[in-house]
């Protein structure tokens, strides 16, 4: 069997569970703002860094990205001395919300042969859950005590950043940035007719 968590202990998996709860609210509305926010900046080429520049897979990754990273450093001042494996357990979040999206994306889209506003939302939100619920786990687990994990976690985190940061940019020429309407990859030519103002549905 396995040992039963002391009451100090108990307490601080609730303070965590907390945390993260919170955290999928503030990343699924901040998400839902980095959408429209290169509308909202008149398309502002340095907002390109963190909001949604075209409906690409790609975009709806990095809208997750940004506001999840930024939940893992407000939570960190709070969480850092009773959680264990921190920027490990932020790391696998990182990771597991764009995979999760992709599936749920590829998946339903192969089946249906069209994309719907609802559905991208829902598997947003199923994301973002996915991610926060890995991350508890992970802070809750047992320490991994090897110290070259945390330096890779901490590493990845960092060339995450620097990816999201570019690619709207300097957009691959992949299925996974291409906008589904125009054909177009990264900052679109013209946003008139399909700029992020509306979201149609197929």
């Amino acid at each position: 069997m396995e040992p039963q968590p002391q009451p100090e202990e108990k307490v601080q998996r609730r303070q965590v569970l907390v945390w993260e709860l919170a955290g999928i609210l503030m990343i699924v509305l901040a998400g839902a703002a980095l959408h429209f926010l290169f509308a909202w900046t008149d398309y502002w080429r340095p907002a390109a860094i963190i909001a949604g520049v075209n409906e690409s897979t790609w975009e709806h990754f990095k809208i997750g990205f940004w506001p999840m990273l930024i939940w893992a450093l407000i939570e960190y001042p709070f969480l850092r001395k009773i959680t264990r494996n921190y920027w490990g357990a932020k790391c696998a979040a990182l990771l597991v919300l764009p995979l999760v999206i992709a599936v749920l994306f590829y998946t339903y889209t192969a089946i249906t042969g069209h994309h719907y506003l609802i559905a991208d939302v829902i598997i947003f939100v199923i994301a973002v859950i996915a991610g926060q619920a890995v991350s508890y786990k992970l802070l809750t687990a047992e320490e991994i005590g090897r110290r070259w994990l945390k330096g890779l976690a901490v590493a990845l985190i960092a060339i995450m950043v620097v990816v999201y940061s570019l690619l709207s940019y300097y957009p691959p020429r992949n299925f996974l940035f291409e906008h589904p309407d125009t054909g177009e990859y990264g900052i679109l030519e013209s946003y008139e007719g399909h700029g992020h103002e509306e979201d149609h549905v197929d």
